[in-house]
């Protein structure tokens, strides 16, 4: 019994060692073949490295073969529209806006105040024919007719009234000041005005050394119109009213040679107007604003034009050579409404003057001529 169990202590013993030795050799061989396979696999990767690099050189070498040729019949350029209307070519974009840029936007110029380009110009970059030519100057002339202009300058004004433009506000101040310093005692109403215009054509400006010597005579002659233009005024306040009616002018100027009233060998009854001699042609201004009621030959009063002024109030213009109204014309007060004549009942060149109220023939001298 002892000896089986020896023997069977050494089987188990042996066994073991020939386990361990066969998983060993095991190990051994695949090791090998791993490092086979490895070589193999290397090998490959590098033909087929090798292979790639090798089409993909070839690949490079016909792809810029077919660039040269492309290249030699095309080049790039870009093309310009503007709203969608094409202009033509141009070589460099960046050159282009920096032209648009000093020869449009940054345009220095007298009263330039804003550019606005109203459409700007579109790229695109295409290949084209090496025979087409660059269009930027036309680009540019086309930009240049799409933008709007502002100009700015500066009116004195008297009175509210304009006399005179310069380009910039320091000359306009100058010559206010200058202008005050020379009429110290007229208590002159001087202003500047800011004018701004996208015509450039509006834009009359004087230069500062003109201006100097013109708004002098300019303010001068302004003070003298301001100056009639009060008289007139005055003389026409001061001028009478018939029915809340205000006369503004004398008919003429002239010789009275018959007076209202007067009897004559030549008429049927006493005078019912005023005669004012004057040369043939003489313009005849209406007394008053009113509205034409009649204009046409009349028996003794030959051309005979007939004013109806409101309020009953009508004034008679007879004898006239020329009558330059229609009737149901509006006048207002000194509008030339006829020239002097002697047409009717008449011994020489005069205007017969009638003042009627409500239908009633009175004295002009009353309130004209007096």
């Amino acid at each position: 019994m002892k000896k089986y169990t020896n023997w069977n202590q050494n089987s188990i013993h042996n066994l073991i060692l020939h386990k361990i030795y066969s998983i060993i050799n095991s190990s051994r061989v695949k090791k090998h073949s791993k490092r086979r396979v490895n070589f193999i696999l290397n090998k490959k990767l590098k033909y087929y490295t090798k292979e790639i690099f090798k089409y993909f050189n070839i690949t490079l070498l016909a792809f810029g073969f077919i660039i040269a040729i492309v290249l030699i019949k095309y080049k790039p350029m870009y093309k310009v529209s503007i709203s969608g209307t094409e202009l033509g070519y141009v070589k460099n974009k960046e050159a282009l806006e920096e032209k648009v840029k000093e020869n449009i936007i940054e345009k220095q110029e007298k009263n330039i105040d804003t550019i606005a380009i109203k459409a700007n110009p579109e790229y695109e970059l295409k290949l084209v024919d090496r025979t087409i030519e660059t269009k930027e100057e036309k680009v540019v002339s086309t930009v240049e007719e799409n933008v709007e202009i502002t100009y700015k300058y500066y009116e004195v004004a008297l009175n509210n009234e304009a006399i005179d433009s310069v380009d910039t506000i320091e000359e306009a101040e100058e010559l206010v000041n200058q202008v005050k310093e020379e009429n110290r005692e007229q208590d002159l109403d001087l202003s500047i005005i800011e004018k701004y215009t996208e015509k450039e054509e509006e834009v009359q400006t004087t230069a500062i050394e003109m201006a100097k010597t013109d708004i002098q005579t300019k303010v001068t002659q302004k003070l003298e119109e301001i100056q009639k233009q009060k008289e007139e005024e005055e003389r026409i306040n001061r001028m009478p009213e018939i029915n809340g009616i205000k006369l503004a002018y004398a008919p003429i100027s002239g010789t009275i040679t018959s007076r209202y009233g007067v009897s004559s060998r030549i008429r049927s009854s006493n005078h019912t107007g005023l005669d004012i001699a004057a040369s043939k042609g003489t313009p005849i201004k209406v007394i008053a604003s009113g509205t034409i009621a009649h204009a046409s030959y009349q028996g003794a009063y030959g051309n005979l034009v007939k004013v109806d002024h409101g309020n009953g109030f009508e004034s008679w213009y007879a004898h006239t050579s020329k009558m330059y109204v229609k009737v149901g014309q509006q006048v207002a007060a000194g509008e030339v409404i006829a020239a002097v004549g002697s047409t009717g009942n008449s011994t020489g060149a005069h205007l017969h003057l009638e003042i009627r109220i409500n239908g009633e023939h009175v004295n002009p001298q009353n309130y004209l001529y007096k």
